[in-house]
């Protein structure tokens, strides 16, 4: 490829080859236009941002440093991956990212070779990555084959991150795990090894100056193998002083580092360094979130994933506006009133301060508001041994990513029947960022334990009285709300009471029990059918566990049919229940269940989703047309 024209770079890389033959100039041109275009994309729709405009130059380091459809490579929390999609032969296509049959914003296999897992959620990265390299040389095929894995300082305190450590030592000789650090999570970063991570960065001329001295020592004569033990003796005390204990090395890596992500030169260096070593190295670099672009590295927070944000012409950023209150806000709010008038409550997250809007829980309750990193299981853990001493925690985290703690949910919280409070923001289609973060599996595996008390609000009106009531119950509950913007049914509502449904509309042609936040649109489904003839009863169940068989059940045998209507999966979710309940009361009325089918379901907008999932009030309607066409007389079901 000849350099000498300034013709732009990035369309002409069809893959990682083509930056073989580019100069160091070249490199970082071809890093401003990579930011340029994410910049353009951000324009366009909301996106990963302010993380991806830290990894630029990282990616195309070790891009030039290693042959990815050879050696291999995982990007931990993969919506760091857009630089990596534009130089891996995706740049024509990349404008789709994140739009329904687009490109995904994650790592996806089926999109390209050089993606080998997706990965949405955190810390997984380093244990795959011994798994490859292990298997690599079992397979006796992959003796020159290096394993890299890129995790982020907020992804690293993952407690499976220290399973991995704990085992790498026997891993291979060819496994590189790149720890990036740029101070953040999504929120700033919290904990221990944040402190730790802090301390080896302060310290960091420690490795320049090393090769400084061992270069002048060289020169002095009669000096030999005596200067060597010395240094390494000095390398071990500075080690242990400045970097407060040889965490990474007395684990069996070498650490190297830190030193800076965004000199691509300097990088690529230390990339090759690490391919001479014998046995898995830890390269710390460190990177700023947001580089390159201003308001992004001044405020990495919003610029996450910001709404989408077009420049004017003086500068400034104009942000596009939310169309309207969110099921988050609504959870949010209904979090500070009650920390305001229990002094027992407490609230617990995982990294998520902004997603879940806690920010002004934090603030107005520093002493009550815990965030514990990606670390989900050890949240659940740490509100289990607060509710045994008479604190009553709340515990918020994406749906999605609760499943991180299942086994805590079962062992610490439901077996000793504690009362904490799990608010599952996210659940059901996650929209954009597709199946890795659909909160869809919730109902299923929350139903299964015993003392569980599992609701999920029909709209935005029974969420504040939902945590109200978990609050004052003597065992474990479970909140879930979609991420929506919140409907309200109007009319007279009935109070929200432990275990007890709501009958909304009543009509002798069919029943409609809906169980979460789709509620306005079987009721729309409902008034539509009515303009046709058919009159519809129409539930909203609340309660998922325990179900409210009382007024389910006479209504299901009264009546020729049942639709149970969930954004969640099928597979032991809310119709099972209801199918369970009929079955065990001897009743034979047929169910049609509405929700997510048995396969993983791809990123799009939540309504487009929602539509082809037929869990719209257009599908809602259609499904009770057939079921009542299919149990008219003389018809067979």
């Amino acid at each position: 490829m000849t350099q000498t024209t300034k013709e732009p770079l990035l369309p002409k890389i069809t893959s990682p080859r083509d930056l073989d033959g580019l100069s160091l100039p070249d490199l970082e041109r071809l890093a401003g236009e990579i930011r340029d275009v994410l910049c353009n994309l951000v324009s366009a729709r909301s996106a990963h941002f302010a993380s991806n405009l830290g990894v630029v130059e990282l990616c195309l380091a070790l891009h030039q440093t290693f042959d990815f459809l050879h050696d291999r490579l995982i990007w931990d929390t993969g919506h760091q991956i857009y630089p990596h999609k534009l130089i891996t032969g995706r740049y024509p296509q990349f404008h789709t990212i994140r739009t329904k049959g687009g490109l995904m914003g994650y790592p996806n296999p089926e999109e390209s070779d050089y993606d080998l897992f997706v990965t949405g959620h955190a810390g997984a990265s380093v244990s795959t990555a011994v798994g490859l390299a292990s298997g690599d040389r079992l397979m006796r095929d992959g003796e020159d084959r290096w394993t890299v894995a890129v995790i982020g300082d907020g992804a690293f305190p993952s407690g499976v991150v220290y399973e991995a450590l704990c085992n790498i030592r026997e891993s291979g000789k060819r496994l590189l795990v790149v720890l990036n650090d740029n101070k953040m999570s999504i929120c700033p970063r919290v904990g221990g090894m944040a402190d730790y991570l802090d301390r080896l960065r302060m310290s960091g001329a420690y490795s320049g100056m090393k090769n400084e001295v061992v270069k002048a020592l060289q020169n002095i004569p009669m000096l030999g193998d005596p200067v060597e033990r010395m240094l390494t003796q000095l390398k071990e005390a500075a080690k242990a002083g400045l970097h407060g204990g040889m965490l990474f090395e007395d684990l069996g890596m070498r650490y190297v580092g830190p030193i800076d992500g965004h000199n691509v030169a300097l990088v690529r260096k230390y990339l090759r360094m690490a391919k001479k070593s014998e046995g898995p190295v830890l390269l710390h670099v460190v990177t700023e979130k947001g580089h390159g672009f201003h308001p992004a590295t001044e405020d990495p927070v919003l610029f996450h994933a910001p709404p989408q944000f077009q420049r004017r012409e003086n500068g400034e950023l104009q942000m596009k506006k939310s169309g309207g209150r969110a099921y988050t806000h609504a959870a949010s709010e209904a979090i500070h009133a009650v920390m305001q008038r229990d002094p027992r409550v407490t609230t617990l997250t995982a990294a998520m301060c902004q997603g879940n809007k806690l920010e002004r829980v934090r603030d107005d309750f520093p002493d009550r508001f815990f965030d514990t990193g990606i670390c989900e299981a050890h949240a659940v853990a740490f509100a289990a041994g607060q509710a045994k001493v008479g604190m009553r925690p709340i515990v918020d985290i994406y749906s999605t990513f609760l499943q991180r703690s299942f086994d805590h949910i079962f062992q610490e919280v439901a077996l000793q029947d504690l009362p904490v409070t799990f608010m599952l923001d996210r659940g059901g289609l996650a929209g954009p960022d597709g199946a890795t973060h659909h909160g869809v599996f919730d109902l299923g595996y929350l139903r299964l334990f015993p003392n569980m008390t599992v609701m999920a609000p029909g709209d935005a009106h029974d969420l504040p009285a939902m945590l109200d009531l978990a609050l004052a119950h003597d065992g474990p509950c479970a909140i879930r709300y979609p991420k929506a913007p919140e409907t309200t049914v109007p009319g007279k509502r009935a109070p929200v009471e432990h275990g007890k449904a709501e009958v909304l509309r009543r009509g002798p042609d069919g029943l409609i029990l809906c169980g979460g936040a789709l509620l306005s649109d079987c009721l729309a489904a409902a008034a539509e059918l009515a303009q046709e003839g058919l009159e519809l009863t129409v539930v909203n169940a609340r309660f998922i566990k325990p179900l409210d068989t009382e007024t389910i059940l006479p209504l299901a045998a009264d009546g020729p049919f049942v639709i149970t209507v969930e954004e969640a999966a099928l597979a032991g979710g809310f119709g099972s229940a209801v199918l369970e309940a009929l079955a065990d009361a001897g009743h034979s009325t047929p169910v049609r269940r509405l929700g997510i089918p048995d396969r993983f379901i791809e990123h799009g907008e939540r309504e487009e989703l929602l539509a082809d999932l037929g869990l719209d009030a257009a599908g809602i309607a259609q499904a009770c047309r057939e079921q009542a066409q299919a149990c008219a007389p003389g018809q067979s079901v």
